[in-house]
Formats: C-alpha cells, structure tokens, sequence
C-alpha cells in the first residue's frame, strides 16, 4: 500500500455502536486518539507523516464525524470504542492522544485496554484544581444551550473557557471551519466527564504499566506544563519532553519525528 492512500473502515464498539476510522500506511499499528472538537479529519496530517513507519489510524470518536453514538454518555463506553478499534488492527497497538484524547487515552490503559506503548501531549489537567470540583457553571450552561439547539453559544462557550482570545472566536464564526465545529458542538460534555474535575488522577496513573511519553510545547501556559510533567512524575514509567516554541496546537511535522523516535525506541 502507499503510504500515502488510505482507507476508510468501521468498528462495532461493545455496545454496537459503529465507530468510523481511517487508516493510512503498514508497518506497526499506531492509533491516533483525538481531542475536543476533533475527528479523524483533524489527525489525518500527523497520519500521513507517520505512516512511512506505522500502520496509522485515526478515528471518529462517538458522536463526531461518521460514527454513532448511544445514550447515556459514559466516559467507559469511549473505552470500548477505542478497544474495538485496537481489535480491527491487531492484539495490541501503540496510542497517541491529544489534549482529552490524551485523558481519554490513559484512562483507557489503566483499565487494561491492549496499549503497548503510549504518548499524550498536553491532557488538559490543571495543577491547581480541587478533588471534587468541576466547572459545573459552564457545563451546565453549555447543556442548556446545546439541549436548546443552541451550538454556536455552547461552542463560544466551550473556547472562552478554553481561553480562546475574543479576536480568534470572531475569526473563526466568520471562517469555514466554524461549521464543522458547531456539527461536533454537542460532545463537547463528553470531553468534560473524561477529564473528571481537572486533577490530576495520580491513583489512576500508578495503574499504568507501560512506558508514557508526555509531551507539552515551551510555548505553553505555565500551568499547562505543569500538569504536564505532573502526569508524567506520576506513571511509573512515564517520560517527559517539551517541544520548543510550541503550543497547544502543536505543528504535526514537529511531534510526529519525536513519536516517531518514542514508539521505535
């Protein structure tokens, strides 16, 4: 196969949810877990850069993109989502997760899903938060406007708190990719329940048995690092990195040489 072509798949989750992913590549099975807001559309450049070396896989998670969704919601059905689309590509695969697809990501190794080897960069846990604390104001408020069919509000709602700039939120009404984000708006609840009240979940990180690279940007807020190396001084055998001058929205083709390095080391 040319590791540029790729194709398009489904995986039935546990609860027979269908679950869409792509995949670029051969080699060793690598598994790309988006972020808020993302699909396998949003991973598909840092795919493409990785699949000269790996068999890649990007997925819709559910309620995004291609893939179906169940209600309730629960943070261990996207589990399953993740181990189905494990099973499609082999007994075990190495995971990459970005921001909550990060938290997503080391939730699903501490219950024992197959992850032979796994890189987060940036989990949006806060060094400061307090065990039982929740921004239950915002979320609450965004499942109001959300269940009022109001996914614009509940978007703008979602990057203030993010601490998206005013003139980047007018930016991007006014752009095309607003569209997309509004078509996803209503899993924006889902990202909030995997990283529960924002700590740190040291107890659920000692579960974790094999290696984690931890990555953050130098460019990032202070607090975002923090926490950062604080998830990694947490896993047993966990690893940290910075990547110089980055942010949040780290450029694929500077990450995808330093997982490229961790997942063949």
């Amino acid at each position: 196969m040319d590791h540029m072509s790729r194709t398009l798949s489904k995986a039935q989750s546990r609860d027979g949810t269908l679950i869409a992913y792509e995949q670029w590549g051969e080699g060793p099975p690598v598994v790309l877990v988006g972020g808020a807001l993302c699909t396998a559309a949003s991973d598909a450049p840092l795919a493409a850069l990785l699949a000269s070396r790996f068999r890649v896989v990007a997925y819709d998670r559910r309620g995004r993109g291609a893939s179906g969704d169940a209600f309730p919601y629960a943070v261990e059905r996207e589990i399953e989502d993740l181990a189905a689309v494990i099973a499609e590509v082999g007994d075990s695969a190495c995971v990459h997760g970005t921001s909550s697809g990060g938290g997503l990501a080391l939730r699903a190794a501490a219950a024992g899903v197959p992850i032979t080897q796994l890189s987060v960069y940036e989990p949006p846990f806060h060094p400061t938060a307090r065990p039982g604390r929740r921004p239950a104001e915002r979320l609450a408020l965004m499942r109001l406007l959300l269940a009022a069919g109001r996914r614009a509000e509940a978007l703008a709602v979602f990057l203030d708190e993010a601490g998206t700039p005013e003139r980047t939120v007018a930016d991007l009404r006014r752009s095309p990719l607003w569209a997309g984000l509004e078509s996803v708006a209503h899993t924006l609840p889902y990202d909030h329940e995997v990283m529960g009240d924002g700590t740190v979940p040291t107890g659920l990180l000692h579960r974790i048995g094999v290696r984690v690279l931890v990555v953050d940007g130098g460019a990032s807020p202070p607090s975002t690092r923090e926490a950062a190396r604080l998830v990694a001084g947490a896993l047993p055998r966990g690893r940290h990195r910075t990547l110089t001058g980055q942010t949040h929205e780290v450029a694929p083709h500077v990450l995808a040489p330093t997982l490229e390095d961790f997942f063949t080391g």
